[in-house]
């Protein structure tokens, strides 16, 4: 039984909370490295460490030991219940796993499979998409059983269950329309849009679940589409595919910059191609479910009435079974305090009570710009805090500094006579440590934040 550290990394003091400190986040299972060795390489170089495993008793002997966020599989190395003994070996946190080398019909339990190696960045991005999705899962089981607790019911939306929709945008082709006609054979309803403009139009009208984009000979059309649907905040997260004419057209890692979260040739069978559009589709469509679930209890008795985030006692309760969770997942988790900067405007729209008024905007801001599986909370007044699962702190730190310069960027009210006033925030820390309690994790937070203030 051997398993290779593809960087050399190797055991200290600590990861995530979990008292063993390892940068490997993916799992490679192949018994040689001909068809995944250069992947492997790439992801390292893109800072996703890998650790390989030449077996599947090692593998799982990895997955029991390790904090791995995902695995890649050979499929030479696959056995038939190989996928399944993975994802039970890291239970109880959800393993995403993408199959290289196999038609997508001829494996089961992956979450992706790819008959050729993917780009590196194209597979760095589909692993963070898969990696993402099972995290919210994971927390919004955590969110029913929180508030099943107190009476109240999360169901998913009964819309959840509706045909997946797939937008089909450029000048019809016969491999195009091949790719169409897999999708609706699976169960899709596919919108066709030969123009960007007529593209725009559906887009705005329409909800859907992923977008394929025609290379055709000239690629500007579908950059252009791609360009103004990442400008779009309601249009952003919509995952994108480009389905060049050829594999060497143009540059992968400029795509994967543009946002574009798979490119397929024509080169790729259109029912491998179909599949992974609509494991797209379904991601996206079950993120927005999830989403919707939990923005449902903002409006009712249990929530900060002002805001509609948790209250003090409705987090704590919740952090202490997210952070018990955490430990048990291998996962870690920080969490961040946000509290209004005392400075001479904000003392005005204070004493005006204007600072009150603005407060159902700001909370309502903290709520729509923390991750789907991130819990938002008003502790006290003018102090708000963040649960992150699957976040090391100096990442925690970078997305509440975020949250707090896009609030202070937005212009409240504060009365007649008087210019409006920015809300700026002091921001404080921390990271679950090995054997630490939630209310501990809570108080090092808020101490970090009185810690910067001096």
């Amino acid at each position: 039984m051997v398993v290779r550290l593809a960087c050399g990394y190797g055991p200290s003091d600590q990861w995530g909370g979990t008292g063993l400190a390892f940068d490997a986040r993916v799992l490679i299972l192949a018994a040689h490295d001909a068809r995944i060795g250069p992947l492997a390489a790439g992801l390292d170089a893109l800072g996703w460490t890998t650790v390989t495993a030449r077996d599947v008793g090692s593998a799982e002997a990895t997955l029991q030991d390790l904090p791995l966020e995902a695995a890649v599989i050979d499929y030479d190395s696959l056995t038939p219940d190989a996928a399944v003994r993975l994802r039970a070996a890291a239970q109880p946190r959800r393993l995403p796993i993408m199959v290289v080398g196999a038609a997508p019909d001829s494996v089961e339990g992956a979450d992706v499979a790819m008959s050729v190696p993917p780009h590196p960045a194209q597979a760095a991005l589909r692993l963070e998409q898969l990696g993402r999705a099972a995290i919210a899962e994971e927390e919004f089981h955590l969110r029913v059983a929180t508030f099943g607790l107190r009476g109240i019911s999360l169901a998913a939306d009964p819309g959840a269950a509706a045909p997946l929709r797939i937008l089909a945008a450029g000048v019809a082709d016969r491999r195009f329309l091949a790719l169409s006609n897999a999708l609706t054979s699976a169960g899709a309803e596919v919108v066709a849009a030969p123009t960007p403009y007529t593209a725009f139009d559906y887009l705005h009208e329409t909800l859907f679940d992923a977008a394929i984009l025609w290379g055709a000979k000239d690629h500007t059309p579908a950059l252009s589409i791609a360009a103004g649907m990442k400008r779009n905040t309601r249009l952003y997260h919509i995952p994108l595919m480009l389905y060049l004419r050829g594999a060497d057209e143009i540059s992968l890692n400029e795509l994967f910059n543009r946002g574009f979260a798979d490119v397929a040739s024509t080169e790729t069978p259109e029912q491998e191609t179909a599949e992974r559009v609509l494991a797209m589709a379904g991601a996206h469509r079950r993120h927005l479910t999830i989403r919707k679930a939990l923005d449902s209890v903002r409006s009712l008795d249990l929530m900060d009435a002002s805001t509609g985030l948790f209250t003090p006692e409705l987090f704590a309760a919740h952090l202490g079974r997210v952070a018990e969770a955490s430990r048990v997942r291998k996962r870690s988790l920080s969490v961040c305090v946000l509290r209004v900067r005392e400075t001479e405007p904000v003392t005005w729209a204070r004493q005006g009570g204007w600072l009150d008024r603005a407060m159902p905007q700001i909370g309502a801001m903290v709520s729509r710009l923390v991750r789907v599986e991130d819990t938002p909370a008003r502790l006290a007044k003018e102090v708000f805090a963040l649960a992150l699962p699957a976040a090391r702190g100096e990442a925690a730190r970078l997305a509440a500094e975020r949250i707090a310069a896009v609030i202070g960027c937005t212009a409240f009210d504060a009365g007649p006579d008087r210019s409006p006033f920015v809300a700026e925030f002091d921001v404080g820390a921390a990271e679950m440590r090995p054997g630490e309690s939630a209310g501990a994790l809570l108080e090092r937070a808020s101490a970090d934040l009185f810690d910067k203030v001096r």
